[in-house]
């Protein structure tokens, strides 16, 4: 998959969803109230907007879809600033 995707920012997160993962803890059934999770920053100007979304759609999308897949949400962003040269807006990115 060649989606020109560059720049991202992966972090390691704990949530809480419609997933339910039983474990067995000490010999004990138990089910954890936070999820480990991956969570995925990616800044693109606009007109990448939806060929990214569709790009991680693909690549996320299990078999028919399941919970857990993940969801995608699109924010505004009101400016970048590249502290190296700068450059803000589009420029920055």
């Amino acid at each position: 998959m060649d989606s020109d995707i560059t720049r991202i920012t992966v972090s390691r997160v704990s949530g809480h969803g419609q997933q339910i993962k039983e474990e067995i803890y000490r010999g004990r059934q138990i089910v954890p109230n936070l999820t480990p999770k991956i969570r995925v920053d990616i800044v693109v100007n606009d007109e990448f907007v939806d060929p990214t979304c569709k790009t991680i759609i693909d690549a996320a999308k299990t078999n028919g879809g399941t919970v857990g897949d993940g969801k995608i949400f699109i924010t505004n962003l009101e400016d970048c600033i590249r502290i190296r040269t700068e450059e803000r807006g589009g420029q920055a990115i």
